[in-house]
């Protein structure tokens, strides 16, 4: 699927530090819009209904799933996620710039929709800071944490299959790090081609 806009997949393991960082380029980059994913997982902190993701039951879930609203979803920690179709879409069809934070299984998914989509993967400077990470946070049990962990392992391993890998050991460093992906990736002259066809077919380039 080609459209004019550029499309981000951001994965990290839990306590990687993905969330902040999205956050924070967001707030630098006024043409980077987010994707809300949908999740069957309940509100943790101060998440809001809607900002963070949005919240629904298991069973409204895949009913949704039936319908084909989502462009990929997967069970992650044992709770379901999914990326929206029409949003992105319209979105990206306008040429605007969306950034998704999901899962890895996610991410490859979407990569066999849209060959153009940019993956990232966020990684920890070390397993001891991933889960002293975790435990800072508060919102979890330590069984909770503990699975986190373990799942990390596996998810970590994919990080071969990302386009850029990040390593969050400073968030200053991290955040320029990601800011340098999405701009280098609108330089590219297939993303300005699609971008720009108007100024590429003025100067009769294709």
């Amino acid at each position: 699927m080609e459209t004019p806009g550029n499309l981000f997949c951001v994965a990290a393991p839990s306590g990687a530090g993905k969330s902040s960082l999205v956050k924070a380029v967001l707030e630098l980059d006024s043409r980077l819009a987010v994707s809300v994913s949908h999740t069957t997982r309940a509100p943790r902190g101060q998440e809001v209904d809607g900002r963070e993701y949005w919240f629904v039951e298991e069973g409204e879930f895949r009913a949704m799933v039936e319908r084909g609203e989502f462009f990929e979803w997967a069970q992650v920690h044992g709770h379901l996620y999914g990326t929206s179709r029409k949003a992105i879409e319209a979105r990206l069809a306008r040429g605007e710039d969306v950034v998704l934070e999901i899962d890895w299984q996610g991410a490859l998914q979407i990569k066999q929709i849209f060959a153009h989509a940019v993956l990232v993967f966020i990684l920890p400077p070390s397993w001891d800071e991933l889960a002293q990470r975790l435990n800072r946070r508060g919102e979890d049990s330590p069984e909770v944490i503990a699975t986190r962990l373990a799942n990390a392992r596996a998810e970590v391993a994919q990080a071969r299959h990302f386009d850029f890998v990040i390593i969050n050991a400073l968030f200053e460093t991290a955040l320029f790090d990601l800011k340098t992906v999405v701009h280098s990736q609108r330089l590219k002259y297939a993303a300005q081609l699609r971008n720009r066809s108007q100024v590429f077919a003025a100067l009769g380039l294709d």
